[in-house]
């Protein structure tokens, strides 16, 4: 688990302060880093051109130059010409070099952006447009520098935006390369330190990044057991029954003991596997309850209600988000949210705290999950996306694992399943939600398939690996 930031600039102050580390220091650590990254990768027989902007970010790039200079064949192109007091002193020393410096985009091997860093907003000139478009379809192998230049501090990208194979980051995570909209912009990402450890530059924040070693699978150490020592999942069967069924055999392969699914048809018309229970009402050891997944109208809000009397926990999806039982469910402890943006946006309005488009939601992500978790701090709310967000209270977690190999119907259910598995067996709502949508990304990387062949099915078989 790593440690996301809104800002670094504070950070960088207290290396100021505190360390008696000047500016100079850390931006020839910032070029340092880079510099390391292209000799452990790159063949010095492969030519490197670094664009550069006006600023720090542009000045960052340029001390990259000078340190390349002489090793490798590489060459500068200032998209803007130096004015900030760093760009325009690297760009001093760089001259005091000879390094050298083109006028027009070239082909190269290895291509650094520095155009611009997390400071941009807006949108770039004609010529700066232009030349983002020639470095995009350049053969190289595309480097950003802290950010792709056209992303902005929220997150947002510019209509012209560079699109990097690796994006290195100075210093610390920032949130902006999470925002699901910056996904395809990035390539992998890597930090490099400015002269102190991780540890040291960065403080207290209450975002945080998951790494998959973060997961942890459910563990049955107990000896003598027997399958209620695992938990009873119940699933609510509606009129799309394929999607309680997905997340029960989901939810049964990842550990529950039990798996229920209730409804009032008849099983035999349904074909409900074998392993799965079926039942007109909910078990009286039920542990915890799964609601929502292809409910639609097949049960009455009062039987609905039936079911919240019991002080089980529960996941919530898919149709709830558009009900008014979602304000008496809201209520409850022991709950996760799992909506899609849509439903998300469905889910605010309910509720009254914002009446937004999806649009609006998915350029400010961060913020609707922040006020939504300020108005509920008792609830854990996982926001689907290409990044999934998880909150409670005010402690937020991305998972930055998703691939457009989950982008199938039925892949949600699955989901479902698996996080509802957890909660029946014990781990709390948030734990649930964390580990249920890591083990979800994984079954996902795990998949030697064509990306867009993924099934629901084959998310399920392979939990068995995981």
């Amino acid at each position: 688990m790593q440690k996301l930031f809104e800002e670094v600039g504070s950070l960088d102050t207290k290396c100021y302060e505190e360390f008696f580390l000047s500016e100079d220091i850390l931006m020839e650590h910032a070029a340092n880093g880079m510099a390391s990254y292209i000799r452990a990768n790159f063949s010095n027989k492969q030519t490197t051109l670094i664009v550069t902007g006006s600023g720090n970010n542009g000045a960052d790039g340029i001390a990259l130059a000078r340190l390349l200079h002489g090793e490798y064949d590489v060459s500068l192109l200032y998209a803007k010409v130096p004015k900030s007091q760093m760009a325009l002193l690297q760009e001093k020393r760089a001259k005091a070099l000879h390094v050298k410096q083109i006028k027009e985009f070239q082909e190269c091997d290895i291509l650094v952006d520095a155009i611009v860093g997390t400071g941009f907003s807006g949108e770039f000139s004609a010529e700066i447009t232009n030349l983002l478009h020639a470095m995009n379809t350049s053969r190289a192998f595309k480097i950003a520098c802290d950010v792709p230049s056209g992303l902005t501090k929220s997150g947002t990208c510019a209509k012209a935006t560079f699109c990097a194979d690796v994006t290195l980051t100075m210093g610390a995570l920032k949130k902006a390369l999470f925002l699901d909209e910056a996904k395809d912009f990035l390539g992998k990402t890597e930090v490099l330190d400015l002269g102190v450890s991780r540890k040291l530059y960065e403080s207290q924040t209450n975002w945080y990044l998951l790494d998959m070693q973060d997961l942890k699978l459910p563990a049955r150490e107990r000896k003598n057991a027997h399958k209620g020592n695992f938990g009873h999942l119940s699933l609510l069967c509606g009129e799309k029954p394929g999607a309680s069924v997905m997340s029960g055999l989901a939810g049964l392969k990842f550990g529950a003991g039990l798996v229920t699914l209730v409804g009032y048809e008849n099983q035999q018309l349904l074909h409900i596997p074998h392993s799965l229970m079926y039942a007109h009402a909910l078990p009286d050891n039920t542990t915890a309850l799964a609601l929502g997944m292809g409910l639609g109208a097949e049960f009455s809000d009062e039987e609905l209600q039936d079911f919240l009397k019991n002080d089980i926990a529960m996941i919530i999806d898919a149709d709830v988000f558009s009900m008014k039982l979602i304000l008496k469910i809201l209520s409850r402890k022991n709950i996760i949210l799992t909506p899609h943006p849509k439903e998300f946006v469905s889910l605010l309005k309910i509720t009254e705290l914002a009446n937004i488009s999806v649009e609006e939601l998915q350029q400010k992500r961060f913020k609707y999950v922040e006020l939504f978790c300020k108005a509920y701090p008792h609830i854990t709310l996982l926001l689907k996306g290409a990044n999934v967000i998880i909150g409670l209270n005010n402690n937020f977690f991305i998972n930055p694992h998703g691939s457009a190999k989950l982008a199938k119907a039925g892949s949600g259910d699955v989901l479902s399943g698996l996080i509802g598995s957890l909660l029946a067996q014990g781990y709390t709502p948030l734990d649930a939600a964390i580990h249920g949508s890591l083990a979800h990304t994984k079954l996902a990387h795990n998949y030697n398939g064509s990306d867009f062949s993924l099934t629901p099915e084959d998310l399920i078989q392979g939990i068995g690996n995981l």
